[in-house]
Parts: structure tokens; C-alpha cells; sequence
């Protein structure tokens, strides 16, 4: 079994994953690390996993488990480390920004590999430290890298995208409590996001010189999820989109090409990614839709995990989405 611990457990990423471990077959959770809930059970802040664990958060760290998962707030990953020296044999899975881009991704010796299976599955294969995507990266990132790959992003692309509350973490906000976010919508971050950095960087991967990306992101009033829609210029016809994005995803695991248009129960408490395609004249609209905490964030840490420990991809991720 691997032994595997949390750092951060009592957030709604780190309550994802302890949820996704418990019934991982593969895995034994053997700490949940937290500074205000040591010796409180999991379930006070997780009472959704009453009567599945009587796990305790502890305020003590096993240096030498197999895998740890870092699920702080961003910023906080690079202190932690600093702090504790894990054993050279830890895989170290940090779930923050802290390393995701080039000019961070080497850190005391370490060299974080990011972590999108879909991109670049044989270097998490072989890699000891994983910089785990961003949610809004994920979904946009899964539109477009197919396009990329062809080189067929050679013109600006406006995406517009909306994420549910836990988004924004646990920590309640202005923009975060009931009476503020129910019944109401709103942009943030208007073409600034922070996953911009991490997306183009993906996208240059396989197309140096491709067009500008103008993200605008919103704040939905449901709870969890992403749907993004991204149009750019197209000269091909819908089936040629079609046969690049079957082709590029033909070995992809958890992200799927819909014949239908999406909707976003159909991803939510899932691993998956559904895209959708459609041609309106010369513009090419990719639809894509994820579980922000899964596969946005927990869920493909754990699909890290299982590649670098030679398991299936999709051991333990087998979820069944509420879609009504």
C-alpha cells in the first residue's frame, strides 16, 4: 500500500482528497496534517465522511511517507518546504501555483514536473515532484492544447468562464458568503488571472507563436465547477475540428469529445473533462467543463499519483457525477 499524507487537509481540496483516498485501493492515508484542527476528527470539518473514517488531524508529520499532497494556500508551499526536509524518496504533489511555471518549477534542488496527464503523461511517469494544474487552466488548457498541436492557434481566442464558490477557497469572503454569491454573478480578474501564465506556457509548448488569449473569468452562483467556452478563428470544417481533437485525445483517459453540447452536472463530482465542438461561419467554439476540486484539482493529483507509481490511470477515479 502507499502510504500517503495531507498537508491542509480541512479545505475543500484537501477534504476531496481524503475523500478519493479512503476508497483508493491502492493507498493507506497515514497522516492529515493540520495546525488549528490537531487531534479534532476529520469529520468536524468533513462531516459528509461520517461513518466512512475515524481519521484524526494531527499536528505531527511523517517525513518518509511515500507521497504527500500539499494542499495550502498559494504561497504557502514554498515556506512549508522550506521548513520540513521529506525524504529523497517522497513524492512531493503540491496542489498550489508555488511551481507550476518555468521560473519556479526548480526549487532546493527539487524539479517540478507540471502535472497535466493529457500533456505531458511520460514526464509525470518518471517525475518525483508534480506541480498539480489550476482548475481555470485545466478546463481551458483541455480546449485548446488540440488546436495547438495542429498549430491552428495562430489568431487571438476569447474565452469566458464561470467557477463555482469553493473556488475561492474555504475561508469565507466578500464575494465568497451566501447572501453575496446567491442569486447573483460577477467578473473578476478581467484578461489578469494568474492561470494565464501556467496556460500559455502549455500552449507554447507546442505552438511557439500563437495568438493572444483574452480571459474573462466569473463568479457563478452554485458551488462547484467550471464550464469555459473559447472561440477563435477556424478555417477548416466542424469535422476537421472534430478528427484533431478525437486524434490528440484518442489515449486520454478522463477527457472525453461530445457529440452533444455539455452541461456541467454532467462533470461535477467526476475526474472528467467533456468538450464539445461547434462552427458558427469561420469561428471554431470549444465548450469544456470540469469538477474545479477534482479534476481541477484533487482528482488530478491522485491521477498523478497513479502515474507515478506505475498504477492505472484512473485507479480510485471511477466517480459517478450528480447530475440531478
Amino acid at each position: 500500500m502507499i502510504k500517503a499524507g495531507i498537508i491542509g487537509g480541512s479545505g475543500y481540496t484537501g477534504g476531496e482528497l481524503i475523500r478519493i483516498l479512503l476508497n483508493h485501493p491502492a493507498t493507506e492515508i497515514d497522516f492529515v496534517y493540520s495546525t488549528t484542527r490537531a487531534g479534532k476528527r476529520v469529520t468536524t470539518a468533513h462531516p459528509d465522511l461520517l461513518g466512512v473514517t475515524d481519521l484524526e488531524f494531527t499536528g505531527n508529520i511523517n517525513l518518509n511517507v511515500d507521497v504527500v499532497f500539499l494542499c495550502l494556500g498559494h504561497g504557502n508551499s514554498t515556506a512549508f518546504l522550506k521548513e520540513h526536509d521529506f525524504s529523497s524518496d517522497t513524492k512531493i504533489i503540491d496542489l498550489s501555483n508555488d511551481f507550476r511555471l518555468h521560473k519556479d518549477a526548480d526549487f532546493d534542488g527539487k524539479k517540478f514536473i507540471y502535472g497535466l496527464p493529457e500533456l505531458f503523461k511520460k514526464e509525470i511517469e518518471n517525475a518525483q515532484y508534480i506541480a498539480n494544474p489550476g482548475c481555470f487552466a485545466t478546463a481551458i488548457q483541455l480546449a485548446l492544447l488540440p488546436l495547438a498541436k495542429a498549430n491552428l492557434l495562430e489568431n487571438e481566442v476569447h474565452i469566458n468562464a464561470v467557477t463555482g464558490s469553493t473556488g475561492a477557497g474555504v475561508s469565507p469572503s466578500a464575494t465568497s458568503h451566501f447572501s453575496w454569491r446567491n442569486n447573483n454573478v460577477s467578473w473578476y480578474k478581467p484578461f489578469t488571472h494568474q492561470h494565464l501564465g501556467e496556460i500559455n506556457e502549455s500552449i507554447h509548448s507546442l505552438q511557439e507563436n500563437s495568438g493572444n488569449l483574452f480571459f474573462m473569468p466569473n463568479r457563478g452562483n452554485f458551488t462547484r465547477g467550471i464550464l469555459a467556452t473559447s472561440y477563435t478563428k477556424f478555417e477548416g470544417e466542424l469535422a476537421d475540428a472534430e478528427k484533431i481533437y478525437h486524434d490528440f485525445y484518442k489515449n486520454a483517459v478522463f477527457t472525453q469529445i461530445s457529440e452533444e453540447p455539455i452541461n456541467l452536472k454532467q462533470v461535477v463530482n467526476t475526474n472528467q473533462c467533456h468538450v464539445h465542438l461547434h462552427k458558427h461561419d469561420d469561428i471554431l467554439l470549444i465548450t469544456s467543463a470540469i469538477d474545479n476540486l477534482i479534476k481541477g484539482a484533487s482528482g488530478q493529483a491522485v491521477q498523478n499519483m497513479n502515474l507515478i507509481f506505475g498504477l492505472e490511470e484512473d485507479l480510485g477515479l471511477n466517480l459517478k457525477a450528480g447530475v440531478f
